[in-house]
């Protein structure tokens, strides 16, 4: 049965599911100013990876991404991880991000007329899901911190990615950008397994 967390209504097989941001998160976002400007890529990084150690503390997984207006600096939204939340396995703070971006601007293409020039901002690179995701959003830039393999050696089933991914989504005409902020983005996931967090993958070892 789905946990009140969910916000789910259940009838027979079918349910209706959101996606909400915690309260906290909530608390944060209100508390950035429309006029505020994260300048640079190492201040978005930073932004996000702040996310994602108070994600840790307030009981969820080590990961955040948020998007950005590439050209004022401001931020638009953000998510981060609530897989074990939500009960959610979909719920990776890049679909979450995406997804309240689509809902604030109104659209399911970030890059469409009328759009600013969208960034999405990961503390991770992203698992071959959120890759998926990346293309069809809109957005036109991806900015990561963490690497694939830093997210695997703690764990987390990554998924089967192709290697020329980054290329793949330059091709596509949206820039990638990797290692911003890559140590502290690893010292989040390194906090994370030390203590003893959950590494919610669906299945280990290909079973």
């Amino acid at each position: 049965m789905p946990t009140p967390t969910q916000a789910a209504t259940v009838s027979g097989k079918s349910a209706e599911i959101s996606i909400t941001l915690p309260p906290w998160l909530r608390r944060e976002l209100d508390g950035v100013s429309d006029s505020e400007a994260f300048a640079s890529a190492d201040e978005r990084m930073a932004f996000v990876i702040a996310l994602s150690r108070k994600n840790i503390a307030a009981g969820g997984g080590p990961f955040a991404a948020a998007v950005f207006d590439a050209e004022s600096g401001r931020l638009i939204a953000a998510g981060v991880n609530m897989v074990t939340r939500l009960g959610l396995s979909i719920a990776h703070a890049e679909i979450v991000a995406l997804s309240q971006a689509q809902a604030v601007l109104g659209g399911f293409d970030l890059g469409g007329e009328g759009m600013p020039v969208c960034e999405l901002v990961s503390s991770a690179e992203p698992c071959a899901m959120c890759f998926g995701a990346v293309p069809w959003s809109g957005v036109r830039s991806l900015v990561c911190g963490a690497r694939d393999e830093d997210a695997r050696s703690v764990g987390f089933d990554e998924g089967a990615k192709r290697e020329d991914w980054a290329q793949s989504l330059e091709a596509r005409g949206i820039t990638v950008r990797r290692d911003v902020q890559r140590e502290f983005a690893v010292s989040v996931l390194r906090e994370y397994a030390a203590a003893g967090g959950v590494v919610y993958n669906g299945r280990k070892g290909g079973q």
